[in-house]
């Protein structure tokens, strides 16, 4: 395992090429930011 293997972070990363263990977009940043919940407010 090293830069030749394609299937390693490495050899993606030597290669050039995105995929699994080198994904193209960071999961955190492409997942929505749900929105907050609205605050229920108490009948007096």
């Amino acid at each position: 395992m090293g830069k030749g293997d394609l299937k390693t972070k490495r050899g993606k990363i030597h290669n050039g090429s995105y995929g699994k263990h080198r994904p193209y977009r960071v999961k955190a940043a492409a997942a929505p930011v749900a929105a907050a919940p609205k605050k229920k407010t108490k009948k007096a």
